[in-house]
């Protein structure tokens, strides 16, 4: 054996190797992960590897690269107290050790002010997922705009997005990377989505009238080409990922504003959004111009306004956000397997992931309902966590563990 190989083998056997998860949902968007040994019970007291507080709330989920571990928040006004002056408002990106919890930096963004005075649902100013590639971390805060950081917490980069008109809930589509493009679905400040080289920040394209839209876009393959695919309102649009040219678009009848992110296998593209009337959808991909006659498979009244649906092996899995009722869908023809209300599940605004054959729905009380990803219903597991505070965020799945934020912790969920 070579003293290269043996040193080698020293280093790997010393650092654990973390599958990345480095974006809204992990690598592909999609909230699917091919992690072993994810554990399907746990509370407070078992199957707690660490729990660490926060320096204050945000609904951005955690994303890892690496043995690092990044999120956002956000501090000093309109964080459960009486609304002091906005000049103490303070954005955070933040860096933890994924192996303990150990905050090893905690980088402060000054906001664009005047900010809005108040949002519903606690929604904050911290709520789009950050991306992250091996150098760098890009996250979004509405108005306040987009920021790389390196590794280290040095700010590289900031651009503007728009500035909103005064709305309820702010924004919340999150950042993805597209090859060297960093891009931002900056529907509620300017209805634009932007696309910025991520080693210098500069603008490389711009798509208009992207309308009523909260949605974050995800790369799917169609045949030998890739579509940049997301939802707004009343349509489906797939862009040209370098260029932002529209190649095609597919009408969805969804009379809402779009929050729920599209999902895609062998083809088919699922989208779910709305409170009332169609909720949900299937299209081929593929395709130019207006393809709602062509490539348009079905459409449905199930769906959901908030979270964002799961689809594997020909079947699609979501749970409505208000009602607590899962379903799961044929994706090619629309047909409903199932529609069960679950247990104990009330509002669900986190976006579901999979893995180990389970689908893990986080309510925003801090249970989660593991639910078999199989076209029979069936409940695995209820696990509790509820720390008097809010659970928004999506789960991330890092090496056999799941990180869990709410507005005070984050836990890391796996053997101590």
């Amino acid at each position: 054996m070579s003293r290269w190989f043996a040193l080698t083998v020293a280093i790997l056997v010393a650092e654990p190797l973390y599958a990345d998860w480095p974006q809204f949902r992990g690598p592909t968007g999609m909230g699917v992960s091919a992690a072993k040994n994810v554990p399907l019970r746990w509370s407070h007291q078992e199957n707690l590897a660490w729990k660490v507080p926060l320096p204050g709330p945000g609904f951005s989920s955690p994303i890892v690269v690496g043995d690092r571990i990044f999120l956002t928040a956000y501090s000093g006004y309109n964080v459960g107290q009486p609304v002091s002056a906005q000049q103490n408002l303070r954005l955070h990106v933040i860096c933890l050790r994924a192996r303990d919890g150990a905050m090893l930096w905690d980088r402060a963004i000054s906001p664009k002010l005047p900010e809005q005075v108040r949002m519903r649902e606690n929604h904050g100013y911290a709520s789009p997922t950050p991306a992250a590639d091996q150098q760098n971390v890009y996250a979004y805060f509405g108005r306040s705009g987009v920021v790389a950081v390196s590794h280290d917490g040095k700010l590289l980069w900031r651009q503007e997005v728009g500035t909103p008109r005064e709305e309820s809930f702010g924004c919340g589509a999150s950042v993805m990377l597209a090859g060297d493009l960093v891009i931002v679905n900056a529907s509620s400040e300017s209805e634009t989505l932007f696309a910025f080289d991520k080693r210098t920040g500069k603008q490389v394209w711009k798509q208009t009238g992207i309308r009523e839209s909260y949605n974050t876009p995800v790369l799917i393959k169609s045949g030998d080409r890739q579509e940049l695919v997301l939802a707004i309102q009343g349509k489906v649009l797939a862009l040209e990922p370098t260029t932002g040219a529209v190649r095609w678009s597919c009408r969805t009848d969804i009379g809402w504003y779009m929050v729920p992110s599209v999902v895609a296998e062998n083809g088919i593209i699922g989208c779910v959004g709305g409170r009332s009337g169609i909720a949900a959808l299937a299209v081929r991909t593929g395709g130019t111009g207006d393809v709602t006659s062509t490539h348009r498979l079905w459409t449905g009244k199930a769906g959901s306004n908030v979270t964002s649906p799961i689809l594997i092996d020909r079947h699609m899995y979501w749970m409505n956000d208000n009602i607590g009722v899962a379903y799961c869908a044929d994706i090619t023809t629309g047909k409903l397997i199932y529609q069960e209300r679950v247990p104990n599940a009330q509002q669900v605004y986190a976006s579901p992931i999979v893995a180990e054959g389970r689908i893990y729905y986080l309510a925003r009380d801090g249970r989660t309902f593991v639910i078999a990803a199989k076209p029979v219903f069936e409940l695995l597991a209820t696990n509790d966590l509820r720390d008097r505070s809010e659970f928004n965020a999506s789960p991330a799945v890092i090496d056999g563990r799941l990180l869990i934020r709410s507005h005070q912790h984050l836990y890391c969920i796996g053997k101590p």
